[in-house]
């Protein structure tokens, strides 16, 4: 067999590997939008006080999690048919992750929905301006996160978890201390604020799945895996 034979029967297999490795990166991208986009949703029906809406976000987790398990066998079919090494390798065991980050960036999202429909019950009591900046912010980070993923510009990389990230707990920690003081001063509104409580709590663990996924990117790029945001 001549070498060209060869180099052809090797580049096939590698040309195929690649994309499917690539396809499986915009399946990524994809359930990424779709979390975002609920994560929207979900802050919407929450200034609205729009139940429908919040169920809306309830029900896409559905496919959510089948976008997730898709991905999830995918990755596994790639890594048992085709033996990836180095940074291939590296790609896939982050997607794998990556996937659970945002999964959980959907279920904290539908979280903040079920607060919703809950404060509906309630007597009414306006969240504080904070928690919607906040929102925005965090919508913000999922956005910037998958543009990471799509450019693996490790400067971003830097900045989606160490100065966004670092705003997000500032944000929270201020918020948390205002409801706490209404919630002394007004006993009235105890249940309610505790429930902005857990929406702003949310807000903070869809921030930190975000740098989780921003690790994993710096991962693929340099081979080393490490905590991006420590002092």
């Amino acid at each position: 067999m001549s070498a060209e034979g060869l180099d052809n029967s090797m580049l096939e297999p590698r040309h195929q590997f690649a994309e499917r490795l690539f396809d499986l990166e915009q399946d990524l991208i994809r359930l990424g939008s779709v979390a975002a986009r609920m994560l929207q949703k979900a802050m919407r029906s929450l200034k609205d006080t729009d139940t429908a809406l919040a169920r809306e976000v309830i029900d896409e987790d559905d496919v959510a999690d089948d976008l997730d398990l898709h991905i999830e066998t995918r990755c596994m079919r790639l890594l048992a048919q085709q033996q990836p090494m180095a940074r291939d390798l590296r790609t896939i065991g982050s997607i794998l992750k990556a996937i659970a980050d945002l999964e959980r960036v959907a279920d904290f999202s539908c979280d903040i929905a079920l607060e919703v429909i809950h404060l509906a019950e309630e007597l009414r009591y306006e969240p504080p301006a904070r928690l919607f900046g906040m929102g925005d912010k965090v919508f913000q980070m999922v956005l910037d996160t998958l543009d990471c993923f799509s450019s693996r510009d490790l400067d971003a990389v830097q900045r989606l978890c160490t100065t966004q990230d670092d705003e997000i707990d500032d944000l929270y920690r201020e918020i948390t201390d205002e409801l706490l003081a209404h919630m002394k001063e007004e006993p009235t509104v105890v249940t309610q604020a505790a429930r902005l409580l857990f929406v702003a709590h949310y807000l903070e663990r869809i921030a930190d799945h975000c740098t989780n996924v921003g690790e994993r990117i710096h991962y693929i790029e340099t081979g080393q895996l490490k905590q991006l945001n420590v002092p």
